[in-house]
């Protein structure tokens, strides 16, 4: 007689599991069609006019040099004219413009002859950051003569980088990955294992000799395998498409993927809690909302957290979601490794674990 064994067992399960989520319209929803939908909107949105950054003449600024008619023609900056100080603030203070751009002119034979300084706006994503250094590099870029003489004429106020342009899809695509993965770890658990209790699978399973931790890791592979092909999908069209930053290649690719494989798994423990707390199917979607929407609108999927209140943002950074997010973003954009995120791969590893004690305590076979 065969000798049973627990591996064979397993791939049966995962290849049975991989078989359902590909004939589960909702299982292609959650994670390929929803978050590729709204990646496409905004990767059109994003690419219609490039990226640009709405700006205003500060009171007082020298309109009549030639540095500041040389800024007026620059594409990238978009200018809105207004000739009230107050308006100007009131534009700032509420988004419409990200930055106020000063010129002032030196007295005749100072060095340099123009000083130029800004306000920024952090409520356009992170295009207040990047203003500094694209000031400087839009001067130097922009005429010759500057780029020869530019310690002599103009002094900026910042330190200059090499700049990568940095595109709304940079911005939303890991988001909308990340959201993908948190939905499906929570809702796709949820109902699996439900169903598979209230159906008396899980029971039968107990006649026969796979353990019952074969059962869930089983699960949990599927899962990781399904959605990692449907994160491959979602980063190639991007990439392809939209051109989404992959800061080092197929480097940054399969740090990405591990780091959603990661992501994953920890998102699938608030799964488990709530196909144990859930008393029928119908109650599954409120508990499991009440893990997703939250996070959903808080973490940073569609714009940064700094745009919150001061007082919620502790709560904002205190979402898991928040950190593979931010994790996602550093490694796409900023050519980050694993290493690098390494806190951010902490915090989601302790909320790994204290979801797993939890879902450990509550889960019910039967």
């Amino acid at each position: 007689m065969a000798t049973y064994s627990n591996m064979r067992a397993m791939r049966a399960l995962i290849k049975a599991s991989l078989q359902a989520m590909f004939k589960s319209p909702s299982a292609i929803i959650f994670t390929i069609a929803f978050p590729l939908t709204l990646i496409i909107v905004f990767g059109f949105l994003g690419n219609s006019n490039g990226f640009s950054v709405k700006v205003a003449s500060a009171p007082g600024s020298d309109t009549t040099s030639p540095l500041y008619n040389m800024l007026r023609h620059v594409s990238v900056l978009k200018w809105v004219d207004t000739h009230d100080s107050g308006g100007v603030n009131k534009l700032l203070q509420q988004g419409d413009i990200v930055a106020t751009i000063e010129i002032k002119k030196n007295p005749e034979g100072v060095k340099p002859e123009y000083i130029l300084s800004y306000k920024e706006s952090s409520s356009e994503l992170n295009k207040a950051k990047q203003m500094e250094a694209m000031l400087a590099t839009i001067i130097q870029q922009a005429d010759p003569e500057l780029r020869r003489r530019m310690d002599d004429i103009v002094q900026v106020k910042t330190e200059v980088a090499q700049i990568r342009e940095y595109k709304q899809i940079d911005f939303i695509l890991p988001g909308q990955l990340s959201f993908s993965l948190l939905a499906s770890g929570v809702f796709g658990t949820a109902f699996v294992f439900f169903n598979l209790r209230q159906t008396l699978v899980l029971k039968r399973f107990f006649a026969t000799p796979v353990r019952r931790e074969v059962i869930v890791i089983s699960e949990g592979l599927a899962r990781v395998v399904f959605q990692i092909m449907g994160s491959i999908i979602i980063i190639s069209i991007g990439h392809l498409f939209f051109g989404f930053t992959l800061a080092h290649g197929i480097f940054t690719f399969i740090n990405m993927l591990v780091m959603c494989a990661l992501g994953l798994l920890v998102f699938m423990g608030f799964g488990f809690i709530v196909s144990a707390v859930a008393k029928s199917e119908s109650t599954i979607p409120p508990f499991s909302n009440l893990v997703t929407l939250p996070q959903f609108l808080l973490a940073g999927t569609f714009f940064s957290i700094d745009n919150f209140p001061v007082w919620l943002r502790p709560f904002c950074k205190a979402l898991p979601l928040t950190y593979m997010n931010e994790a996602l973003r550093k490694i796409s954009f900023d050519g980050a490794n694993l290493w690098d995120v390494r806190m951010d791969i902490l915090v989601l590893t302790l909320w790994g674990i204290g979801v797993y004690l939890v879902a450990g305590k509550l889960f019910k076979w039967e």
